[in-house]
């Protein structure tokens, strides 16, 4: 993928993150599963569509059996380690490879879509025809971002280790601006700070998933960055945590 906005359109594939993506980024808090639980995602006898589901986070940790659960991405990668995951957890969790912009699902098919930590990444006007295509009269779409605090030490720390190696790299400084796009009428955004905690092993796994690394760098870059990040990791405590903030948009579509 590439995107003149992102990264000043340099290329990345979260393909190549998938099993670090898999093992390391399934570090969402409970208070956000508990605000999207009380918006109905997930209910029973419901249908619920999750774009850029990846490794399929947000259907794995909101399962429901009683709920229908369908998860998109474009990365075949991706999904075959969220296919894996459900068999392995026997959930009942339909996952299929599409670009979000044309998911080729039925129309009306759904209660709530979500979108989580990729928006930003897809053709605006695309998915304001596709996501009101496929949702139900009524329906939610709800937009999600956690990004950490720049001024986190340890946060801080790893992304100026990786921008060192991809200059590029523009962290997720304008994916926070998105969750305040209007898209569709009648937004509501709330935001909360969440303490995220984390081992050397998982933070540096983390950092591996990140769009900025594993995901666009070539292999000397990332045996740099690596080499770097393992030894300043390597400083910090055993266990330790990192704030983010947490982003959640809701928009009910007419």
């Amino acid at each position: 993928m590439n995107n003149k906005n992102i990264d000043s359109g340099r290329s990345f594939d979260f393909g190549k993150t998938a099993q670090a993506y898999s093992l390391y980024r399934d570090i969402y808090p409970d208070e956000l599963y508990n605000k999207l639980r009380e918006r109905g995602v997930a209910a029973d006898g419901t249908s619920w569509l999750d774009l850029g589901t990846g490794t399929g986070v947000l259907p794995s940790n909101l399962y429901n059996p009683k709920a229908r659960i369908t998860g998109v991405d474009i990365s075949q990668e991706q999904i075959s380690f969220a296919r894996s995951a459900a068999l392995k957890n026997n959930m009942n969790i339909n996952y299929s490879v599409s670009p979000a912009e044309e998911t080729g699902l039925p129309d009306d098919a759904f209660d709530v879509i979500t979108a989580a930590q990729c928006f930003w990444y897809f053709d605006r006007e695309k998915m304001r025809f596709e996501i009101s295509r496929m949702i139900k009269p009524g329906g939610m779409f709800i937009k999600i971002f956690m990004n950490w605090d720049f001024d986190d030490p340890i946060a801080s720390k790893s992304i100026m280790l990786v921008k060192k190696h991809n200059p590029l790299w523009s962290s997720g400084r304008n994916a926070d601006a998105d969750m305040y796009d209007d898209i569709f009428p009648h937004r509501h955004t709330e935001v909360f700070r969440a303490e995220i905690p984390f081992t050397r092993e998982s933070w540096h796994g983390r950092m591996c998933a990140c769009r900025g690394t594993l995901a666009s760098m070539d292999e000397a870059a990332f045996n740099a960055w690596e080499a770097e990040h393992i030894s300043f990791v390597n400083t910090c405590p055993d266990e330790f945590k990192v704030s983010h903030d947490v982003y959640i948009s809701y928009f009910i579509i007419e």
